[in-house]
């Protein structure tokens, strides 16, 4: 059936209420109608939206929606100057599948915001084509050692879902002059093999070896 006219403005005016319960209840509430016209306010409430769970339930809504209607819609917000905008861009377009994204989203694997190459690093493991992963876990060394210890984990993660793809970029890893890289490349290996370990104490100790393996 199609849907002419505007959306509902009491489901419009509810995505924007002060209330995060409101929120939520008003994103539930466009997932279950999957109403395509509702597509540019879902994407622009992901942008601005500062409740998580509310975002995720956004992505879920828009996940609802054709994919020919959210996807091309999804690629262009990966060019906003909204850190934000970009992060939950590209965690939709994970959810959604669809690898005619692949191409914007491999762009912002260097994204100077950690949430958003995070976010990246996420969705290029669930769009790689087949046969790119040894590229895409090349691309993916380069940042190893970067941010946080959520960011490393992240990384970390990204790079044990590649499986043996990942394997040759992190034996080269291990090598790397920067004992921060050599550090990371080991818990990452480590991470791989017990994906239960304690990954901050792995990494903790990996940094130690390696500084004083550098110093000697």
């Amino acid at each position: 059936m199609t849907i002419h006219g505007e959306p509902d403005a009491r489901l419009v005016a509810a995505l924007a209420h002060a209330e995060s319960s409101v929120r939520l209840r008003a994103a539930l509430s466009a997932g279950t109608l999957g109403d395509s016209r509702l597509v540019e306010i879902l994407i622009e409430r992901c942008a601005a939206e500062p409740d998580f769970f509310v975002r995720d339930m956004l992505t879920w809504a828009l996940c609802r929606l054709p994919a020919g209607v959210t996807v091309p819609r999804l690629i262009a917000e990966l060019a906003s100057e909204t850190a934000q905008a970009r992060s939950q861009a590209l965690h939709t377009l994970s959810k959604i599948g669809d690898r005619d994204a692949w191409p914007a989203v491999s762009d912002l694997l260097h994204d100077v915001h950690d949430d958003v190459a995070l976010s990246a690093w996420r969705a290029a493991v669930v769009l790689v084509p087949a046969g790119a992963e040894s590229a895409l876990a090349a691309d993916l060394t380069a940042a190893l050692g970067r941010g946080d210890q959520p960011v490393r984990l992240g990384l970390s993660r990204a790079l044990a879902a590649l499986g043996e793809a990942a394997t040759p970029a992190l034996d080269a890893a291990a090598n790397h002059p920067d004992p921060r890289v050599r550090a990371h490349a080991q818990t990452t290996e480590r991470l791989r093999g017990d994906p239960d370990s304690g990954f901050e104490a792995d990494l903790e100790l990996a940094q130690r070896v390696s500084v004083t393996g550098s110093g000697t």
